[in-house]
């Protein structure tokens, strides 16, 4: 499975030759730089793991230093793994010529932070009436049996919203810009401006 890992730099539009808008998200995807490869024989599978965002010696702990110095590379602040990547060497850089115009792609991402939500906004509640003196406007109801004298587990309640592992499945590229490492895709993706996010294949274009 070909990916990559790419900096969300915000949302801007596309016209087609037909003048219709195409709201496209800008990533600025790699280059990426392999930095181990894991084999059957020494890790049990098979997979790549590729870095992005090259950063100074005293930003990375001890383990990390150690482990992209043994791989001849400066340290870099994420890392992902990919199975079935093929067969790169320590040291090959991807770039978005790994993907062209019209192919699906899913994007990882991490969602934004909403805090701590009620149930009308965290799950999509209804409001109760504003009128006769009601008092349960924004409350949430009835939650559960009476004889139960407890709260089961599960139930729909206010908590933390976002900050999930997001992934967007099937978004078509729109435009690959080689020259400077930027891929154009179809609608939004996962998470704040300069998050980052991984680029891969998509299971629905696999499935096709």
């Amino acid at each position: 499975m070909r990916g990559i890992l790419a900096r969300k730099l915000g949302m801007t539009q596309l016209f087609t030759e037909r003048g219709t808008v195409v709201p496209v998200t800008v990533l600025e995807a790699g280059p990426c730089t392999v930095v181990q490869r894991k084999t059957v024989a020494s890790d049990g599978y098979d997979a790549v793991q590729i870095g992005f965002g090259e950063v100074t010696t005293r930003r990375a702990t001890k383990p990390q230093a150690g482990h992209f110095k043994r791989a001849g590379l400066r340290p870099m602040r994420t890392l992902v793994e990919l199975r079935d990547a093929g067969e790169p060497s320590v040291g090959d850089k991807l770039t978005v010529s790994l993907f062209e115009a019209g192919q699906r792609v899913d994007v990882v991402g991490v969602s934004k932070c909403k805090g701590f939500s009620g149930q009308h906004k965290r799950h999509n509640f209804g409001r109760g009436p504003v009128t006769h003196g009601s008092h349960n406007i924004r409350q949430p109801g009835s939650i559960g049996s009476v004889d139960a004298a407890r709260t089961f587990r599960g139930m729909k309640m206010a908590g933390q919203l976002g900050n999930a592992r997001i992934t967007a499945r099937g978004l078509e590229v729109v435009r690959v810009d080689a020259e400077r490492n930027l891929l154009l895709v179809k609608g939004s993706v996962p998470g704040a401006r300069n998050g980052v996010v991984l680029v891969r294949d998509s299971d629905k274009e696999a499935s096709l």
